[in-house]
């Protein structure tokens, strides 16, 4: 007894309902393609990838009839679309790499013309001439008086040893008169370190009257920093009476980056502005120092620069805006929106001809102002992308996930013009329709003989 099978009808049912759904997803494919303005990649000669890699690896452009053709990594874009995405192009060429620090600095003293006066000897303050911080002070001008028993004391013993010297001068005997000559100028020599003048000390021969006081005097022209003694004090050779800053010469302390670091040395001009309108001239100095140390907290980097300050208009911890010129010579450069950074790497989108892009890595220096110098992966001439690239580099991306699909799935390869008919079962070739009337029965089931 035989008995019909459905098992070979419903395969073809089976296989018919595949054929229609992969139709459907490449004719979703071709049309996300369309809107998006983007070709289907199309597979190169086997010898042109190998041409272009040899161009990119040695800094130089790609023809204009290599770049026509398309390769792996390039994606088309239409005019139109560029427009709509917003395309904007560069040329890379040699320019000018000189650059200019721009930062702030603050006014200080000049700490090689700060000075603290100290007495030589101990006594009492009598008498005060500076009494109070920031007063102007002349060199030679006296600061205080300080009564000290010791140095009265010593004044008399001078006086007694200039009376023996003048009664043992007709001595018979050497030593007696060498003697005497000797006392006389071992209290003279004490006097004279405790900062009594020689003009005091001739004023004690002449009069025979000793100065209960020795007074101190200001050391150079400058501006009292501290004040530390009042009348009626006792003070000894440890006490600070004064603190005096000379202010002809003032620093400005600038504070650059790590990396500017090494665009700055020694005698380099730099110049000053005032931010607050205090003065509308810029001041150029010279940088006479750079500090060996990094600033914990801000990660900089300090150089001194001096100024001269002869009208003392210059007041210390003054704010200003100092500039640095760098000259850098002339480079490769590329606009620094060009250049898209992955943090491990750097490359940018390259415009060829006929609507292609692709992405080439670079190698590129430390930024200058708005550019990047090139050290290697493109040439003078190209034409780069500044502008929407991140749109195009995803453009690429797609392109290269439809590749991959394409080779993953045989028979789907979009780019390389395959067909669906390839793939056993998958034949989608139109057929013309039955005409009605004239259907042509199907076959009956085969029998199975038991």
């Amino acid at each position: 007894m035989t008995t019909p099978s459905a098992a070979p009808y419903t395969s073809r049912l089976l296989l018919a309902a595949v054929a229609v759904g992969s139709l459907a997803l490449g004719a979703g494919i071709t049309y996300t393609f369309a809107r998006r303005g983007v070709a289907p990649a199309v597979a190169a000669p086997a010898a042109a990838p190998a041409a272009a890699t040899d161009h990119a690896q040695a800094g130089h452009a790609t023809p204009v009839a290599e770049s026509a053709a398309p390769g792996p990594q390039r994606v088309l874009i239409s005019p139109a679309r560029q427009q709509t995405i917003g395309v904007r192009t560069a040329i890379v060429g040699h320019r000018s790499m000189d650059s200019t620090i721009r930062t702030v600095g603050a006014m200080a003293y000049d700490e090689t013309r700060i000075t603290e006066v100290h007495p030589k000897i101990a006594g009492w303050v009598e008498r005060t001439f500076v009494d109070f911080v920031g007063k102007t002070v002349r060199r030679g001008q006296p600061l205080l008086t300080i009564y000290s028993p010791e140095l009265v004391s010593t004044q008399h013993e001078y006086l007694l040893a200039l009376r023996a010297r003048g009664q043992l001068s007709k001595s018979a005997f050497a030593e007696t008169r060498s003697g005497a000559e000797s006392l006389l100028e071992a209290t003279r020599d004490r006097l004279r370190l405790w900062d009594v003048s020689d003009a005091q000390v001739e004023a004690l021969e002449r009069t025979g009257q000793v100065q209960r006081t020795v007074t101190l005097y200001s050391p150079f022209n400058g501006v009292v920093l501290e004040r530390n003694t009042y009348a009626g004090q006792y003070i000894t050779p440890d006490t600070a009476t004064a603190k005096i800053a000379d202010l002809s010469r003032i620093w400005v302390v600038a504070q650059i980056f790590e990396y500017e670091t090494r665009s700055v040395k020694l005698g380099q001009e730099a110049q000053i502005e005032f931010p607050y309108g205090q003065s509308t001239r810029k001041l150029a100095g010279k940088i006479t120092f750079i500090y060996p140390d990094i600033d914990p907290q801000t990660r900089r980097a300090r150089v001194r620069i001096e100024f001269a300050n002869p009208g003392l208009e210059l007041k210390p911890e003054t704010y200003v805006t100092v500039t640095i010129q760098v000259a850098g010579g002339h480079a490769l450069a590329v606009p620094r929106e060009a250049v898209i950074d992955t943090g491990v790497a750097q490359y940018v989108i390259v415009a060829l001809a006929d609507g292609y892009f692709e992405p080439r890595p670079v190698e590129v220096g430390t930024p200058v102002d708005a550019f990047y110098p090139v050290i290697k992966g493109l040439a003078d001439g190209d034409r780069i992308v500044t502008s929407a690239q991140f749109l195009i580099d995803s453009e690429t991306n797609l392109q290269a996930a439809m590749q991959a699909m394409s080779l993953s799935m045989p028979g789907m390869d979009m780019g390389a013009g395959g067909d669906m008919k390839d793939m056993p079962g998958m034949d989608m070739t139109p057929k013309p329709a039955p005409v009605p009337g004239n259907a042509t029965p199907p076959p009956p089931p085969p029998h199975q003989h038991q």
